[in-house]
């Protein structure tokens, strides 16, 4: 049924304002210029991503390793003056005149040579400093400002172009009553030169590491993503040699994509087909009333004017049947739709008794049921179904909506008190242009559009006998909105 007979003439749409066209135009092409920036490759991107972490990680790997290793080389510098020290004060006596001396000389050569490198001094609070040979004319500075009665190991730069690590520590000795300062002082230079070469070491090791990962990452994401390259191979295959599905075996994560692809081809493909069927048939149903009015007009028959309206709107009838099919199958790919079944019987409920005023019509039904169809093709569907029971029942249409709860489905009964259709023609009643009664006008073609319509959205259409009217029951089944 086509409900705007029964509907009032929309209003005139106002035109555009100018300035708001201009807003459009501009932003239609602010966003044509985002569509044309260049995309960022997923290589770039896996790259830059494994280059940041291989940095941040070798550089705090880098860190903790340098000062480990400073902080080794260094503490064992430290034992050696530890151990010199100690030597110094094991070896350490006061003499008859009150003077500190050794019972023992130190071992190591260096205390001996002029600016070796290696000093040792004893100083006491009242008595000349006691420096070793390798000072020559120098003496150390001490810090008499606190006592250090566990060794104290700091660094100073006294000696000019020769930065020091001295180790300290007060003591007073058997048979003297002054607190004696023993230092031991060493070189940095050769410390330094370690500690240098370590640090050297660890940045051309970890630059050639980090080059090494780099290079790895590099030759990961060129392996990893040769799959999408032979997606996409398969796909330039599929538009040069004409295949219609992707057969190549490809790594599981790649599976999926080229599942989707193939389950879009496959679409693709079936749209195309029921495109060319609904071409083939939309002419076939044309070709006769043509062939009819080529006829009466060659003729020049006395009814032309006759046959030319009713051929005419005939295939008026068969263009509205194949749109409305059309518009079906572009709303059930736009989206995932939802229609209240209530509001939709009520709407057509109206439309139908302003056209057949001698109709009562009851809807009932839960208002919450919703079923997953656009609106206006719900209306059709409802439309044509219950137009027929008040056409070729006997005055009485019931419409119960979820009359057999389903979880997936929600079904509607259309039910008249009308003579029915005997079970032998219900099948064939779906066919475009097949009419029981002939004397009411019509084109045959309604059912067929239910039935197509409903099929589009994964629902079907059958005709039983009603129990309480005695009449057609028709049984509507549409998927139900989530």
């Amino acid at each position: 049924m086509d409900l705007a007979t029964a509907s009032t003439i929309p209003p005139t749409r106002p035109a555009a304002d100018p300035a708001e066209s201009a807003r459009d135009l501009a932003q239609d092409d602010a966003a044509a210029e985002v569509s044309a920036l260049p995309r960022r490759s997923l290589a770039g991107r896996m790259m830059a991503i494994a280059a940041g972490w291989i940095l941040v990680l070798l550089l705090a790997g880098g860190f903790a390793l340098d000062r480990t290793l400073t902080t080794l080389v260094q503490n064992n510098f430290d034992d050696q003056l530890d151990y010199m020290l100690t030597a110094m004060i094991a070896s350490a006596e006061i003499g008859p005149d009150g003077e500190v001396y050794f019972n023992r000389p130190l071992g190591d050569q260096r205390f001996l040579e002029p600016n070796s490198g290696l000093y040792w001094q004893i100083s006491g609070p009242g008595h000349e400093h006691w420096p070793s040979r390798s000072l020559w004319d120098r003496s150390l500075t001490m810090r008499a400002d606190h006592i250090d009665e566990h060794i104290h190991i700091y660094d100073s730069d006294q000696f000019r172009n020769e930065p020091l690590r001295l180790a300290e520590r007060s003591v007073i000795l058997p048979g003297s009553e002054t607190r004696w300062w023993f230092t031991v002082a060493a070189s940095r230079q050769q410390l330094d030169f370690q500690i240098a070469r370590i640090r050297a070491i660890l940045v051309w090791s970890f630059a050639v590491l980090g080059l090494g990962l780099f290079a790895m990452a590099v030759l990961q994401s060129w392996i990893g993503l040769g799959p999408l390259r032979r997606v996409r191979a398969a796909i330039q295959n599929l538009r040069t040699t004409g295949a219609n599905r992707i057969d190549e075996p490809l790594p599981l994560e790649v599976q999926p994509l080229v599942e989707e692809v193939n389950a879009l081809l496959a679409h693709s493909e079936q749209q195309a087909a029921e495109a060319r069927t609904h071409a083939g048939n939309l002419a076939h149903a044309l070709k006769t009333p043509l062939t009819v009015v080529t006829n009466a007009a060659t003729a020049r028959a006395p009814d032309l004017s006759d046959t030319v309206v009713r051929e005419a709107r005939t295939m008026q009838r068969h263009v509205e049947h194949h749109l409305a099919r059309a518009r079906a199958v572009g709303r059930r790919a736009a989206g995932h739709a939802r229609t209240s079944v209530c509001e939709s019987a009520e709407a057509v409920r109206r439309a139908v008794e302003r056209l057949h005023p001698e109709a009562r019509i009851d809807v009932a039904g839960p208002r919450g049921a919703a079923v997953s169809i656009e609106r206006q093709d719900l209306d059709e569907i409802l439309g044509n179904l219950i137009e027929n029971a008040a056409k070729y029942g006997g005055g009485t249409v019931f419409v119960t909506i979820d009359a057999e709860p389903d979880e997936e489905l929600c079904v509607i009964w259309i039910e008249d008190d009308g003579t029915g259709i005997p079970p032998e023609e219900r099948t064939r009643i779906f066919d475009r242009g097949a009419r029981l009664d002939t004397g009411k006008p019509g084109t045959g073609l309604g059912l067929a559009i239910v039935r197509d319509v409903a099929q589009i959205y994964g629902g079907e259409v059958t005709l039983e006998e009603s129990e309480d009217l005695g009449g057609l029951l028709v049984r509507l089944s549409i998927p139900r909105a989530t």
